[in-house]
């Protein structure tokens, strides 16, 4: 599924999701839709992965599930229910369509900074280190190599970006968007959000190096608790990297869409892409061997296979 047309008003189409306000029961919901799109360099690529929004909800929900029996009140996550049944104003050939891909949740207003946070040295993390030993202003000690791990994972926050790239900026510049209690507040909660997922990973033979989340205020209510939104430690979302195969000091394995930017660089390196619109088609052993990293991924977290309708 790269698309959808449900008879819904005021749908939004993001790089992934397609989200419409919708109603469940009669409450006033959002309904979050994770279609087979990959976006890379903050480009849509032309042709998706099929079965990848399957895969991205899977995780997000058993990522969710965690998180709730873990933090308990102390970290809200946005989800109502996972069912399509519970939509209200579809038919059921509506519904069928979105076994396994819907979300509903509170509707919220969106915090617009994306928390990042960073257990190892990587990607853009790793390009700013070397020029100034720092990242998005935090200091770090000198000497580390490419995917180093760090002395402590640390808060790298960006701006959340409507189109085009976002951009990495300091906790200050964060706290002047958002407010300093509320920046606070998401720092040390994808901090320790984060730490669970790393250390849950680590026991079942995958490395969390780094993963980014979004926070939101409920709209629809008194109730003005901040909220995780989105999704959860996904491939699109983290880095995951298997143990077995980490060596600092170069890019590693991964079993993120990492392997999809590497392809593309590979064609930026050879001008035969500018990492602008349109996108070039991926391959069908690039579409391939990516599904196969997601579900890698899946099955060693979660401990189950994730059946794909073909």
């Amino acid at each position: 599924m790269m698309m959808t047309d449900l008879p819904l008003p005021g749908k939004r189409a993001g790089k992934v999701r397609d989200t419409y306000p919708c109603t469940t029961h009669g409450r006033d919901a959002l309904l979050l839709v994770a279609t087979d799109r990959i976006s890379a360099f903050d480009v849509i690529m032309p042709n998706g992965i099929p079965g990848k929004g399957v895969v991205l909800t899977a995780m997000s929900n058993f990522w969710f599930d965690m998180i709730r029996q873990h933090f308990g009140d102390r970290v809200q996550t946005h989800v109502i229910s996972t069912d399509p049944a519970d939509i209200d104003g579809l038919t059921d050939r509506d519904r069928d369509a979105l076994v396994g891909r819907a979300v509903i949740g509170r509707r919220c207003r969106v915090v617009p900074i994306e928390c990042v946070v960073r257990g190892y040295l990587a990607g853009s993390g790793w390009k700013e280190y070397q020029a100034s030993q720092s990242v998005c202003g935090v200091s770090l000690p000198a000497g580390l190599r490419q995917c180093d791990k760090l002395p402590q994972p640390i808060f790298t926050p960006a701006t959340k970006a409507e189109t085009g790239h976002d951009e990495n900026i300091d906790f200050e510049s964060a706290c002047a968007i958002a407010g300093d209690e509320l920046m606070h507040t998401m720092r040390d909660l994808s901090i320790a959000i984060y730490q669970l997922g790393h250390d849950h990973a680590a026991r079942h033979g995958i490395i969390l190096a780094d993963t980014k989340f979004e926070f939101g205020v409920p709209l629809e209510s008194d109730d003005k608790s901040l909220m995780l939104i989105d999704e959860a430690m996904t491939p699109d979302s983290s880095r995951f990297w298997p143990s077995d195969e980490y060596e600092p000091g170069r890019d590693q394995v991964s079993f993120d869409k990492q392997y999809v930017r590497d392809f593309l660089q590979d064609l930026v390196d050879a001008d035969r892409w500018n990492k602008e619109a349109p996108g070039p088609m991926l391959p069908e052993e690039v579409i391939a061997n990516t599904l196969d990293k997601y579900l890698e991924a899946y099955r060693r977290l979660t401990g189950r296979d994730l059946p794909l309708k073909t």
